[in-house]
């Protein structure tokens, strides 16, 4: 095992076969490296920049990252010129900016002109775990050293920091992965590239869409097992597929991406991987306000993925089709049969003898890693928000990681993007979504598994040249496609719907504790049905966080368990509960006995409560924690606080079933761990870390001002006024438009200062009372004060819920209306709470 590392610029690279540049069809208007670099970036670079549609044989165009501000600011051509050509001034302000001057040391490392283009760039993240599993050759130089110490409490240095000293390996890393120097070698044709793919979104055709703002920008070996790394940039420019985007990526959402694919790593969810974050403090971005952008550099073995296939034999075949902004080219069936035997060779590495036919098998291994991966998503409450065909991987790898969240109150339905009006990606329809994906997988490669079945062989090169040109051959490729989705499509979904149930069944023993026979099915499908339904209907019912209600249940002890034991265990379960207000805790507490009862005829077959906790994470990734690291990076503009807070969830996400934040402390509060023995206090830091392990973010509880919540309203709601709170961290006012782009708030709701107390949590985590308001007269009626709700809908997002808002008319204040939203749930006017009455939709 080779223990060299490396610089960045000189990563050793795959064989040529391994390589997706010199096994596919590249964009004919960029056809090779050498042309690239000698032709198109000094006078036509504005080809890798504008939105058109590839010819439809390419795979994927040569792009240079370019991290600038969209719309370009060219000086436009004076008026009074003649003869001046528009189009020649933009080529030549962006071929001035281009990275056409190779580096002194390294021929292959090419720089902008330092004059046109060099804005400050910061490395503000860079994952441990990432180098160590995707990268280990690597030499990153001193770069963990300038992040400073991870910590959730960071005090400001005595001094001001000394200016970094040049290191060769931190340099090449941050140039490199911030966009500014690229990586090219004409003399092997290697350099940076975009990938042309298709896909349906939310369930309608959207023709090409492609990386808009994502370059892969190299490819090397892991020396300690032979697999293939590919580097790719997320947020560095605009290429061929950002259609009317700017291509660039802000600091929020590569901090989001960032951290949530190194969490899904540790809880062993297959994934793309983090290798860093480069901040660009300079470089602003236009979202619903000016933001900074930032440059995620993201791991995976291929980013290729079923829009890939997709784009290669789209709906309709014969293309033509024009979308907002872009289209779909017609069917290609040769770059389809390319495409496939590079996936099924080099990618997914098939045991497939050559010219054997591969279709099928692709289809069926494809589905296997997919719903094992999607088993993983519901096993640990994980939500991907937008799971269209352009996101979801060939490798069955997580990737693209945008209004995603994990589960906090267990609910089979929860909505994570606010976008997603119908719920199609709800929780509970994530199996079903990557089955639909599957099939749009198996409709685009029906032609070659069918052309298999008919000739016993794999569809040799030109075998489908005449059914691009011939009517005759369009109705052959219409019977091989029949043949194809009729040989298939049942295997396909029974294989899936089997590899799904058993590794689902398999994780959620894993998580319960409970040793089984994968091959005793009638023993695993009773510990289905009576343990973990059971369980998840228990969370539901009583409005159980989910995450921390298996880590709690990772410490019970079934033998020899009293009722004593028992009761207190059962408290500390219900002390979980997003809404205790509205728990009938009578109920709640006998269900929960009965579910500990079966759960203890198991004792003989669960594993050690250290096992247990392998399993249930202390510290999940939620969304006000991740609220809380966007704004200490935002406010300390990639200085050392930010650093330090981001690089300690990093941490703690990479190492989430550690004990943080003094978790025997907690469990001896909770009465589950005898008080003998001296309790050593927790300092700062991990009284900081046992806060990023709560359901809710507890640093700032204030207590609702009695001048806009009248004693009324306590009482509709049965509320004590000591537990009507509200918490800055997660309350928030967001407008409609933010609200159909998924993002975050951009204003807060805060009570004044005197009224902050702390320690109105006690015996109420996460009390649920939020309030916005809504100005009306005080002679308004009921249905003027609706149509005006109606135009506030939704203004209040609630760590990621989706929530639910009501009215009520206030005793004490006529010329207020309260819009008031219970953690997800309300009642409509003038009717109380009830299970059949809890979600009123305002149109």
């Amino acid at each position: 095992m080779s223990s060299t590392k490396y610089r960045l610029s000189s990563l050793p690279l795959p064989s040529s076969s391994q390589l997706l540049t010199q096994s596919l069809t590249p964009d004919p208007q960029t056809p090779s490296i050498s042309s690239f670099v000698t032709d198109v970036l000094p006078n036509k670079p504005s080809i890798q920049r504008r939105p058109r549609l590839l010819s439809p044989e390419a795979h994927f165009s040569y792009v240079m990252p370019f991290p600038v501000a969209f719309p370009y600011n060219v000086e436009p051509p004076d008026e009074q010129e003649e003869g001046v050509d528009a189009a020649k001034v933009v080529e030549k302000w962006l071929a001035d900016r281009e990275a056409l001057h190779p580096s002194k040391d390294n021929e292959n490392v090419y720089y902008p002109d330092p004059e046109k283009r060099n804005q400050k760039r910061i490395l503000i993240g860079l994952s441990e775990t990432g180098l160590r599993d995707c990268l280990p050759h690597l030499d990153v130089g001193d770069a963990f050293t300038t992040l400073g110490v991870p910590s959730l409490t960071p005090t400001a240095p005595a001094e001001a920091p000394e200016e970094m000293k040049p290191n060769a390996a931190r340099d090449d890393l941050i140039d490199i992965l911030s966009g500014h120097a690229v990586l090219l070698s004409p003399s092997q044709n290697t350099g940076p590239w975009s990938l042309r793919y298709s896909g349906h979104q939310f369930g309608s055709w959207a023709g090409q869409l492609g990386d808009g703002r994502a370059i892969s920008i190299l490819s090397t070996v892991n020396p300690q097992n032979d697999t293939i790394t590919e580097l790719q940039l997320k947020g560095s420019g605009r290429t061929p597929f950002s259609r009317s985007a700017d291509g660039l990526a802000v600091l929020r959402s590569s901090i989001r991406e960032f951290l949530g694919a190194e969490a899904m790593q540790a809880l062993g969810i297959p994934t793309t991987r983090s290798l860093a974050l480069v901040s660009l403090p300079n470089l602003p971005v236009m979202r619903e306000r000016v933001e900074t952008a930032c440059i995620l550099t993201r791991l995976a073995p291929s980013f290729l993925r079923i829009g890939s296939f997709e784009a290669l034999s789209p709906p309709g075949r014969k293309g033509g089709m024009m979308f907002f902004g872009g289209g779909q080219q017609e069917a290609n069936w040769e770059a389809l049969r390319i495409l496939g035997e590079f996936v099924s060779q080099q990618v997914l590495k098939l045991s497939i003898e050559e010219g054997k036919p591969w279709g099928k098998e692709l289809v069926l291994e494809v589905a296997r890693r997919n719903v094992k991966m999607v088993a993983g998503w519901q096993v640990y409450g994980f939500m991907h928000g937008v799971i269209n065909t352009d996101n979801v991987s060939i490798m069955g790898l997580t990737i693209d990681y945008g209004p995603y969240a994990f589960m906090d109150t267990f609910d089979s339905m929860h909505i994570c993007n606010h976008s997603d009006d119908g719920g199609r990606y709800a929780y509970g329809a994530q199996p079903g979504m990557i089955i639909y994906a599957l099939r749009a997988l198996l409709n685009s490669l029906a032609p070659v598994i069918g052309y298999e079945q008919a000739h016993g062989t794999a569809p040799p090169q030109g075998w489908a040249t005449a059914a691009d040109e011939s009517k005759e051959m369009d109705k052959k490729i219409d019977e091989w496609s029949e043949i194809g989705i009729r040989e298939v499509k049942d295997e396909m979904e029974r294989v899936a719907q089997e590899e799904m149930s058993k590794e689902y069944g398999r994780a959620m023993r894993r998580r319960l504790g409970i040793r089984s026979s994968e091959e005793d099915t009638e023993r695993n499908n009773t510990i289905e049905r009576d343990i973990s339904r059971s369980l998840l209907s228990l969370m539901s019912s009583h409005r159980l966080d989910f995450h921390r209600t298996f880590r709690l249940l990772s410490y019970f002890q079934p033998v020899g368990a009293t009722k004593e034991y028992k009761e207190k265990f059962i408290s500390a379960l219900l002390k979980n509960c997003s809404e205790p207000a509205f728990i009938d805790e009578f109920t709640a507490k006998r269900e929960w006995n009965e579910w500990l009862d079966k759960y203890s005829s198991y004792s003989d077959s669960l594993v050690s409560t250290e096992e247990r906790l392998k399993a249930n994470p202390r510290f999940v990734l939620r969304q006000w924690v991740l609220e809380e690291v966007i704004r200490a990076a935002q406010e300390d503009k990639g200085a050392e606080k930010g650093k330090a807070v981001l690089g300690k969830v990093l941490h703690m996400a990479c190492n989430p079933f550690e004990t943080w934040g003094g978790e025997e402390a907690e469990l001896r509060e909770l009465g589950l761990i005898s008080e003998d023995g001296e309790v050593e206090e927790l300092n700062e830091e991990e009284k900081e870390e046992r806060r990023f392990c709560g359901a809710f973010a507890l640093s700032t509880v204030q207590v609702l001002s009695k001048r806009v919540l009248s004693p009324s309203l306590y009482a509709l709601l049965e509320i004590p006024q000591a537990i009507a709170v509200r918490f800055t961290t997660s309350l928030t006012c967001v407008t409609q438009s933010n609200i159909a782009r998924g993002l975050p708030a951009v204003c807060r709701a805060e009570a004044p200062v005197e009224e902050q107390r702390e320690g109105v949590m006690d015996g109420c985590p996460g009390a649920t009372l939020h309030n916005a308001h809504i100005s009306a007269p005080a002679s308004s009626t009921s249905e003027s004060i609706r149509l005006r709700a109606r135009r506030y809908r939704q203004i209040i997002a609630i760590a990621g819920r989706r929530p639910m808002i009501a009215l009520d008319r206030l005793t004490e204040r006529r010329t207020w209306h309260q819009l008031r939203v219970v953690a997800g749930r309300a009642s409509p006017l003038g009717k109380p709470f009830s299970k059949t009455n809890v979600r009123p939709k305002l149109a």
